[in-house]
């Protein structure tokens, strides 16, 4: 017989969420506060109840009735405090036999004392009350399974969306960069060109640091600027005289910083490029690429400034600029910020992102 169509009887005798989440999970999508809001709307509701029946019980057991209803309640958030912080069918079904046996034990107790008749009369009650309570503790422990199930699934997809931002920046390193770069040096090894040589060496830091560095989540301002310095020497060499770059380091930003700030790989460098390619190499005469890095209270500013052609009046963002502005977002959320703007002459493009906690203060 196949599994898929065996009967399951566990959910009848052991009913609960099968699934059971690590700490891990734990922390990431159930560290909501328990509503309290809830808790007082049971109090009154329970209070309320035993008070319009209040006359028609005993004068004697009327009291206990009361007190032992608002112990009831009290146990009963108790234990669903319990299984929001942490849903499992153990937790809910030891709960819930405990109940059992304790409603069960003191009725037995009970039977023998004068109360015999009250509790005989008040068992239907009690059996609706107790299984109220316990279908509250499964639809409650099922409900928080589902929802932190549902989260965790909103941050794997979310992970993936940045995954595929990373392998999409991955395959942005231009093959066309890359291919008519190696055309450059193949001509001036040919024609022994002494620019072979340092255009060799900064294509090798350029192709070393790019290559593996999408594979993680974060990478140093530090290592960043080195291969952007390493892509604009490559580009200095290819387009001789039409490109001249420069470093503008602002006041507060020494390299211990820059170490200790961190951005989505390739964020600073998608700038650069696209300097280079909509600005620079359009322009007949070319231009300078300044490159600023200033600290501004508790952020970090990188800019980008190009003396090329300017943004046209019909320039929209390309994939380049999405992908950086998702992955921002991504790790800043609203704390960065990425923005175009038009220059006299040319074009600026500038991100910030917020510096480590320690920095910041």
């Amino acid at each position: 017989m196949n599994d898929s169509t065996r009967f399951d009887w566990t959910p009848w005798i052991y009913p609960g969420p099968q699934r059971v989440f690590t700490p891990d999970e734990l922390r990431r999508a159930g560290g909501d506060a328990w509503p309290d809001k809830l808790s007082h709307y049971l109090y009154v509701n329970v209070l309320v109840l035993v008070l319009i029946f209040y006359n028609e019980m005993p004068r004697t057991l009327a009291p206990w009735v009361l007190v032992g209803a608002l112990a009831l309640v009290w146990m009963s958030l108790g234990v669903a405090r319990m299984l929001w912080r942490q849903p499992t069918r153990r937790r809910l079904n030891v709960a819930s036999a405990s109940l059992a046996l304790c409603v069960g034990a003191g009725g037995l107790a009970l039977i023998g004392t004068p109360y015999r008749d009250s509790v005989r009369t008040a068992l239907p009650f009690v059996a609706a009350a107790l299984t109220l309570i316990l279908s509250a503790w499964w639809f409650l422990t099922v409900y928080r399974s589902q929802q932190i199930a549902t989260r965790l699934g909103e941050q794997e997809a979310q992970a993936q969306r940045v995954q595929l931002a990373l392998r999409l920046a991955t395959a942005q390193i231009q093959p066309h960069f890359l291919f008519n770069t190696l055309a450059s040096l193949q001509h001036w090894v040919d024609t022994r060109d002494e620019r072979a040589g340092p255009v060799l060496r900064s294509l090798t830091r350029y192709l070393r640091a790019t290559l593996p560095m999408f594979a993680q989540d974060r990478l140093a301002v530090a290592q960043e600027l080195q291969i952007v310095r390493s892509y604009l020497e490559i580009m200095q060499a290819r387009l001789g005289g039409r490109l001249r770059w420069h470093e503008e380091p602002g006041p507060g930003v020494d390299e211990a910083l820059l170490q200790r700030a961190s951005l989505p790989p390739g964020s600073l460098l998608t700038l650069v490029e696209n300097a280079i390619t909509h600005g620079i190499e359009p322009s007949l005469r070319g231009g300078a690429v300044r490159l600023g890095v200033a600290r501004e209270g508790q952020v970090l500013r990188l800019s980008v400034r190009d003396e090329g052609q300017g943004l046209s009046p019909d320039a929209h963002e390309g994939l380049g600029l999405r992908n950086t502005r998702e992955r921002l977002r991504a790790q800043f959320g609203d704390a960065a910020r990425l923005q175009l703007q038009p220059a006299e002459p040319g074009c600026l493009a500038w991100m910030e992102i917020p510096l480590p906690e320690d920095d910041a203060r």
